[in-house]
């Protein structure tokens, strides 16, 4: 299958997870417990694939300059987080107090925009390089759109929006990512730049965004469910790249 359609067809889903995400705070029926082991499980798997993968290819396709480049997408995530959407975290926002109604509904859903801008290029820049990283991508960025989804419908119900807006939030996110894999897909000149960058949002959603919500677990249930999701990536290496 040609690489273009496989990025769209894989944006599509990683799309409809985002969706899903949605639906599990819009629907109280949902049982959201098993969303914390997404997390964690995503948040291991993201990581060694960033550094074992995304970085070094990137580095490749963007000679010296890629490790600039990665340490700016980055810094990218960092600035939105930290001055379009303060406070923000990964989980159900239950704060329904006069900051979270002024400020974080749509300042959260427009962080969570930009970063999963980057999961579309991150999808369709690895599918461009080749299936395997492809492949690798689309499962790192899968495993935390649920959690995501689910994030910003929460957010907006806290912000006393209607579920039909919260529903919508997640659908946005989810066209944001298709919107970053037709992006990469019209700039594939920037390649490098574009996997480069990616890797960078990839490691700080890794590393601070999700991790921290593990952080918060107590015991070592949800600690070692990071270390699975390392495991995982080693195992997919092991027994389906061919080197």
């Amino acid at each position: 299958m040609h690489a273009i359609l496989l990025s769209l067809l894989m944006g599509l889903t990683a799309a409809a997870a985002d969706v899903f995400g949605g639906a599990l705070i819009v629907h109280k029926t949902w049982d959201r417990h098993y969303l914390k082991y997404f997390v964690a499980l995503g948040s291991g798997f993201m990581l060694a694939a960033a550094l074992m993968e995304m970085v070094p290819e990137g580095m490749h396709l963007a000679g010296a300059r890629g490790p600039l480049f990665v340490l700016a997408g980055y810094l990218l995530v960092h600035f939105f987080e930290h001055t379009v959407t303060p406070h923000f975290h990964f989980g159900e926002e239950t704060h329904a107090d006069e900051f979270v109604r002024a400020h974080t509904g749509f300042s959260v859903l427009f962080g969570l925009v930009a970063h999963t801008f980057f999961d579309g290029i991150a999808i369709a820049s690895g599918f461009l390089v080749s299936e395997w990283l492809g492949w690798v991508i689309f499962l790192a960025v899968f495993l935390h759109k649920v959690p995501e989804g689910f994030t910003v419908a929460s957010v907006m119900l806290a912000s006393g929006r209607s579920r039909g807006i919260a529903w919508g939030s997640s659908a946005l996110l989810g066209t944001s990512t298709i919107a970053g894999v037709l992006a990469m897909s019209a700039l594939q000149r920037y390649l490098g730049i574009g996997l480069s960058l990616s890797a960078g949002v990839t490691i700080y959603v890794a590393a601070s965004d999700l991790i921290p919500e593990v952080n918060k677990e107590p015991g070592v249930k949800m600690a070692l469910l990071v270390f699975l999701g390392v495991g995982l990536m080693f195992l997919l290496d092991r027994l389906f790249h061919l080197h």
